[in-house]
């Protein structure tokens, strides 16, 4: 049975729906809507609800069009100028709970928060609120124009994390246990802020998901909008950029990106990243717990052909000189090095299940076993039709155990040969095991790019 429910906070009263033990409030506005002068501007935080505010549905999302027809995750895209908006899903009579904020992926140019993937029930169960984050994507949020603050999109989580520790306790949240997450680009922007001194103190943990130090170049951004202008007919200016839609500069992005992994993102110099991803990382943060790791496979998988290219395969694999390798699996190394004095600990994680869909532990497919939804819309379709549910109660249980505060029960990494990865779901092995030497392969490339 579905009723609402209703919740008196600092933002104003806000009108969401009940459902068994799981309360949920959709598509709250923190900021307003980026249209306009604000368009290429600072977040400016919300107003004060005057009215109740009727969060029974997802809001706009800042994916006006896909990246691409077919997405590994449900990614909805929905219309409307609100679109720096945030989801809560808390348990019922929730007090005081530690709060999980995830930021989603889709390489900072595509994802949406109204992923069912995303839908926060299972943490509900377990005694965590979860709150998860819309921000601007593609030119809208980190393009480097001449006259516009860098890093929107990283500003755009900043204040939605100032939205949470001011609201969260009305939702039954504690504003100081607050733990960030999230998954591809979401997880490379959790480490941006891990390393920035503009986000001290606004989370007590982090956990990044096949995330990166993936930091764009000033240059090779201005050399991608400049040949996004010329395909849009418009200067690659603030003012050029302005005249044209989001919908139309995403699907020019998506158009003239090819095969490029990285040609937006966080770049660095400016008050939010004043010094390279490294170097944040080797100085701020330290006090702060991480839990980060990487797919087996990411973006390299596939079924083969014969027995002669499975053989190549695992043997790249070994060498750590795949493209998931040199992007995805020996940044966790790498940051665990470059975190060695931190007094808060850093773990490592490696996801090894093969989806009997893509062939392999690849990009995506572990997020429904963390969030514990192996019944949400779209699962089957990239997991096949029985994945795991033992394996996901194992990685929900760990999630949740971290969010709660304990520490992991394995050995912290320092990025040095032999750190101790748990892995889950390798074939032919227990859901999970603690496996010295995981990223053995990648440590030699971590520590040379120290």
């Amino acid at each position: 049975m579905i009723t609402t429910d209703t919740v008196r906070s600092p933002a104003g009263t806000v009108v969401g729906r009940r459902e068994g033990r799981v309360r949920r409030f959709l598509g709250i506005p923190y900021a307003e809507a980026p249209i306009d002068a604000r368009r290429f501007a600072a977040p400016v935080p919300r107003r004060r609800f005057s009215e109740p505010y009727d969060a029974s549905r997802h809001g706009a999302t800042a994916q006006a069009v896909p990246l691409s027809a077919t997405t590994t995750i449900p990614e909805p895209s929905i219309p409307g100028d609100n679109v720096l908006n945030l989801s809560v899903v808390a348990p019922a009579d929730a007090e005081r709970c530690p709060v999980l904020v995830w930021i989603h992926g889709g390489g900072f140019l595509a994802g949406s928060p109204a992923s069912p993937w995303y839908d926060g029930r299972s943490f509900a169960r377990d005694g965590v609120v979860t709150v998860t984050v819309g921000y601007r994507l593609g030119v809208d949020g980190f393009a480097p124009l001449d006259g516009v603050p860098a890093n929107l999109g990283l500003r755009d989580m900043l204040l939605a994390l100032d939205w949470v520790r001011e609201n969260i306790t009305a939702f039954g949240g504690d504003p100081d246990r607050v733990t960030l997450a999230g998954q591809s680009a979401g997880g490379a922007a959790v480490l941006a802020l891990l390393s920035s001194p503009a986000a001290r103190g606004r989370f007590q943990q982090a956990v990044s998901i096949s995330g990166g130090l993936f930091e764009v170049a000033r240059d090779t951004a201005h050399g991608f909008l400049e040949r996004l202008g010329d395909r849009l007919g418009v200067p690659p200016t603030l003012e050029g950029f302005s005249s044209v839609s989001v919908a139309q500069l995403q699907k020019g992005v998506g158009d003239l990106r090819g095969e490029e992994v990285l040609v937006l993102g966080p770049v660095t110099g400016d008050d939010i990243l004043p010094v390279s991803l490294a170097e944040g990382l080797a100085e701020h943060g330290l006090d702060v717990p991480l839990l980060l790791g990487a797919t087996g496979d990411e973006f390299d998988a596939g079924v083969e052909a014969d027995a002669a290219a499975d053989v190549a395969a695992r043997s790249a694999r070994a060498a750590g000189t795949r493209i998931t390798d040199t992007l995805f699996r020996a940044a966790c190394p790498r940051i665990a090095r470059l975190r060695r004095k931190a007094i808060a600990g850093t773990w490592l994680y490696s996801f090894e299940w093969p989806s009997p869909t893509t062939g392999g532990a690849t990009h995506c497919v572990d997020i429904p076993f963390f969030y514990d939804v192996l019944d949400a819309p779209g699962v089957r379709a990239a997991l096949g039709p029985r994945p795991p549910q033992k394996l996901a109660a194992r990685m929900h249980a760990d999630l949740i155990g971290f969010v709660h505060g304990r520490r992991p029960s394995w050995a912290p990494a320092t990025g040095e040969l032999g750190d101790t990865a748990r892995e889950y779901g390798r074939p032919g092995a227990a859901p999970t095991a603690d496996v010295p030497g995981g990223y053995d392969p990648v440590v030699p490339a971590a520590a040379e790019a120290c």
